[in-house]
This record gives structure tokens, C-alpha cells and sequence, in this order.
């Protein structure tokens, strides 16, 4: 009996829009799989969903029988994905819908969706989808194909960068080679490796433990089985990185050129690997066990209350996404003039030593802007060399959300590549110059090599006022920013930067600085 005729229409209309939304959210993923080299098996996502939907029916039959169960967790999931999804849509307002943040907010309620549709689709009355492992599955890798959080990604790989070179080093010593470490940087004889985030081991945890819940849904069935595959994933992923970065730094001691073809022809060896370990090992864990051929699914009533509730929360999530998408269209107005950065810092000073930074566009694509200038002032005293440092970007009416911009900041940026942020932060304190008193400023310290200092102070400005926030990175402060300027796109915006090995005592009584600061008051400084 074809089961197709046996399924209500409303059930039919709940899995065509719950494969809509899984197309609309595989384009929306698609540009971060092709950019994104940690998020490359994501091009599998979609045919490996169906296969994991196809082998689910193949598998165990388990449906739930108890209708309020099933109301619970049919409820329960909506609620989470219309409140997942509505996050996700005030992110899109505040960042973008490109942005790393809204694809994981996306991916996390469609997920959510999912796990209401499973509810709805294995229970005894539809019997449609069994509720077993590889259904779930199905749904929650979902999650391992979206981009992580910023805030995540970058305390994850830094955590994994600093692990990585401290066993390396401690390997290095063990094998009688001399090496220092300055941070994610192994200083040897005669050269220098840096542990970059592509080295961190990110690209192979994922990776890795996407096999292994792939492997634990496909190839094998027993529960211990599963959970040994699984608990293995990501261990196996961290050691086979650490033998990669072991390999690069020694094949660097004796001078071998490790950049290009020997980094990524390693890294291909270790995703390569570690899937065929992981593959190895569900194979010999597995024991054949007869499939149990899927009971076919009753007649339903026309209108089944079960699909109805289910398929009008998708309905909602469709309007919703729908509103935010229209409401979050950016329209970037050509008329404002840019200022001319380059002119705003002096290109000389009496005095001082000027270096201006000519490699600023290889950030263009990430920042979202052409308008970057730094200049770096330098004089030697007989205390050491002074060093002051200037840097601004500027964006258009329109050109980038509110969050996007206060999302790069030295927090992001510096860490990770051989500077390490102060312990204790210090406290912002009021900054003046020249006699007269700036906006409320963010204050950062961080430490290089040889423990050298640097004071970093920076502003970001939103149609030419200060805009204060305490953390780019928390949810909580996307929201209030998505809140608060989200939907207006009419702004222009601007971040300063100063960094310097003195304190601001002293920079105050700069003149050129002073001059700086004079032509940054029209834009909100």
C-alpha cells in the first residue's frame, strides 16, 4: 500500500515546509561551507539528512504512543524554534544575515523545528518517521554544519592554539630540541612557527565529530557501540592534530619551507585519517542485526490536530523569518562623502618617525570597508623608543550593521597572535586631550613577547555619536544593539583605535595627537 495515500493533507503540508525551510537555510549556509574550510563537510548536510531520514525508516520502528508526550515535545520544540528564530532575526538586523551569529541562530531553530516535526511524525498516529537514533541524528548534525558564534570560535580556537603549542613544545624538549613559546608562537634555532587557528584543530574536532555521529547513525546499532564511536570522535581529532603540528614544527627545525603544499597536504592527511579510524572502528564494533521492516503508517483523519498545530507554528516561523527579512534589508546611501583618513593622521611629525601600514585591504572583505588607514609614530628617547599607533576605518550609510562593526575589536584580533590580553583588565577611566574631554572609551592591555606592553584604546561611533557597549560578543549585548539600531541603516560609522606603549597621561600632551582628535570631533569624538 503506497503510504503517501494514507498521510493527511496537512501532514504533507508540514513536511513541505519543513523541507522549504531546510532549502532557505541550506543557501543561507551554503556561502559559509565555501568560505569556511572548518565548515567544508557541511556540503554533505543535505544528502546526508535524507540518507539518515531513509536509513531512520530502515531501523529500529519506535513511535510514541503517549498523546501528551507527543503535545509536550511538539509545544515545547515550536516554542524554542519561534524564540530561536526570532533571536536569529534581531541578529540579522544588528549583524547581518551573513553573519556567523545569525547562521548558528538559524541553524539552531530550524533544528528545533525538526525536533517537532519528529515528534509529530513518530507518534502512533501518523507513524511516518520512527523515533530512533538515526532520526535524531538527522536533525541535530544540523548543528555541526553551522558556523560557530564568534565569540566562541575565537575563545575555542585560542584555547585549542595554546594546548596544541604548549604539548608541542613540551614534546620538543622531551626530543632534545630547544624552543621557546611566546604565546601560540614556538620560537626555534633558526626560524619560527606559528600555531595559526588553521593549525588549532577546530577544521578536525568538527569534522570529526560529525563522522562519528554519521558513522554511530549508519553503521552501527548497538547502544554502546554508538557511544564508543562517538566518545572517541574527539579525542581522536585532537591527537591526530597534534602529531600534524608536532610533524610541520620539526620538518621547520631542519628547514623544510612548511607553508603551502606541506600545511594543507597534512591537514587533508589528518580529516583523511581520522574518518577512516572512525570508520574502522564502527565497522569492527558492529555486529549484524536484522533491520525490523517499519510498520505502515494508519489512515489519518483529514485534519489531524497533531499535523494542524504542527504545521501552523511553521506557518508562524514563515511569516516571522519573512518579516525580519524584510525589515533587515540594507539600503546604503551614496551621497555622504567619506572622509579622507589617510589626510586625518599627519604623515609627518616633527620629531617622530612615521610608518604607515600599506597591507590594511587584505582586511577589506571581513570588515566590510575600503576606508582603513593607520599610521604608527615612533622617537627614541633615553628611556627607549615611543611608540604611538592610530588606526580608523569608516563605513558609509548602510554599508555595515551597528554589531558587525563593534564585533572586530582588539578583543578579536590581537589575541592569537603572539599578544595576550592583561589577566585583570584595568578599569575605563574619562580620557581628555588637549583640554577637552573625549566619550566614554574602551580600555584593553595586552602583552608580546619579552612582555612588552601595549595600552590599546578604542571608540566606535554611529552617525557621529559614541555608541558604549561592554561585550560584542554576548548575546545579551547584540540584542540590546539589534534593539537599538538595528533597523536604522542611516548612519555613518567610524572605529578609532590608539595603542601605544605610554599612558594616556602622556599622549595627552602630544600636539600632533591632539590635531588628530580635533579633526575626529564631526564624527563623534
Amino acid at each position: 500500500m503506497n503510504p503517501s495515500l494514507r498521510t493527511s493533507p496537512v501532514t504533507v503540508l508540514a513536511l513541505g515546509l519543513l523541507g522549504a525551510l531546510g532549502i532557505a537555510l541550506t543557501l543561507l549556509l551554503w556561502p559559509h561551507w565555501r568560505q569556511n574550510p572548518d565548515l567544508s563537510h557541511g556540503f554533505f548536510m543535505p544528502v546526508v539528512f535524507v540518507v539518515l531520514i531513509w536509513e531512520s525508516r530502515r531501523g529500529t520502528p519506535r513511535y510514541i504512543e503517549n498523546r501528551s508526550l507527543v503535545w509536550c515535545l511538539l509545544l515545547g520544540a515550536c516554542a524554542l524554534g519561534l524564540l530561536a528564530l526570532g533571536a536569529s532575526g534581531l541578529y540579522a538586523a544588528a549583524l547581518e544575515w551573513s553573519h556567523a551569529l545569525v547562521g548558528f541562530t538559524l541553524t539552531a531553530a530550524y533544528v528545533c523545528l525538526l525536533a517537532a516535526g519528529l515528534a509529530v511524525f513518530s507518534s502512533g498516529d501518523v507513524r511516518l518517521i520512527p523515533f530512533n537514533w538515526s532520526s535524531i541524528a538527522a536533525a541535530g548534525l544540523w548543528l555541526l554544519a553551522a558556523p560557530i558564534p564568534p565569540g566562541s570560535y575565537s575563545k575555542l580556537t585560542l584555547s585549542l592554539q595554546l594546548m596544541v603549542t604548549s604539548n608541542v613544545i613540551g614534546t620538543l624538549h622531551l626530543l632534545g630540541i630547544a624552543a621557546t613559546r611566546d604565546g601560540n608562537i614556538i620560537n626555534l634555532a633558526t626560524t619560527t612557527v606559528g600555531v595559526e587557528e588553521a593549525c588549532s584543530g577546530v577544521r578536525s574536532l568538527i569534522s570529526c565529530i560529525f563522522a562519528g555521529l554519521l558513522f554511530s547513525a549508519t553503521l552501527v546499532r548497538r547502544p554502546w557501540a554508538r557511544a564508543w564511536v562517538i566518545g572517541l570522535a574527539a579525542p581522536l581529532a585532537l591527537l591526530m592534530n597534534f602529531i600534524r603540528s608536532l610533524i610541520l614544527t620539526l620538518l621547520a627545525n631542519h628547514g623544510v619551507q612548511i607553508a603551502g603544499t606541506w600545511h594543507d597536504l597534512t591537514g587533508f592527511a589528518v580529516l583523511g585519517v581520522t574518518a577512516i579510524l572512525l570508520g574502522g572502528l564502527a565497522l569492527a564494533l558492529e555486529s549484524r542485526v536484522p533491520a525490523v521492516p517499519a510498520a505502515p503508517a494508519p489512515a489519518q483523519r483529514r485534519f489531524p490536530p497533531l499535523s494542524l498545530a504542527l504545521a501552523s507554528g511553521l506557518l508562524f516561523a514563515v511569516a516571522l523569518a519573512g518579516f525580519f527579512y524584510a525589515s533587515t534589508r540594507p539600503s546604503i546611501r551614496h551621497d555622504l562623502p567619506a572622509p579622507d583618513l589617510a589626510a586625518i593622521l599627519p604623515p609627518k611629525v616633527e620629531g617622530w618617525a612615521v610608518e604607515t601600514s600599506d597591507d590594511l585591504y587584505r582586511f577589506s572583505s571581513t570588515l566590510k570597508t575600503d576606508y582603513l588607514a593607520q599610521r604608527t609614530y615612533l622617537r627614541n628617547t633615553p628611556q627607549g623608543v615611543e611608540q604611538i599607533t592610530v588606526y580608523l576605518a569608516y563605513w558609509r550609510a548602510g554599508q555595515a550593521s551597528v554589531s558587525l562593526v563593534a564585533s572586530h575589536t582588539p578583543d578579536a584580533c590581537w589575541p592569537g597572535s603572539g599578544w595576550e590580553p592583561a589577566k585583570q583588565p584595568p578599569p575605563t577611566v574619562p580620557l581628555a586631550i588637549n583640554g577637552r574631554s573625549l566619550p566614554a572609551v574602551e580600555y584593553r592591555q595586552f602583552l608580546g613577547s619579552d612582555n612588552y606592553q601595549q595600552n590599546v584604546w578604542f571608540w566606535h561611533t554611529y552617525d557621529g555619536k559614541a555608541i558604549a557597549y561592554r561585550n560584542p560578543y554576548s548575546a545579551r549585548e547584540l540584542l540590546n544593539i539589534a534593539w537599538h539600531y538595528g533597523f536604522r541603516r542611516d548612519g555613518d560609522q567610524m572605529f578609532v583605535r590608539v595603542s601605544s606603549n605610554r599612558p594616556w597621561s602622556d599622549l595627552a600632551r602630544e600636539p600632533f595627537l591632539a590635531g588628530i582628535f580635533d579633526q575626529l570631533r564631526g564624527y563623534g569624538l
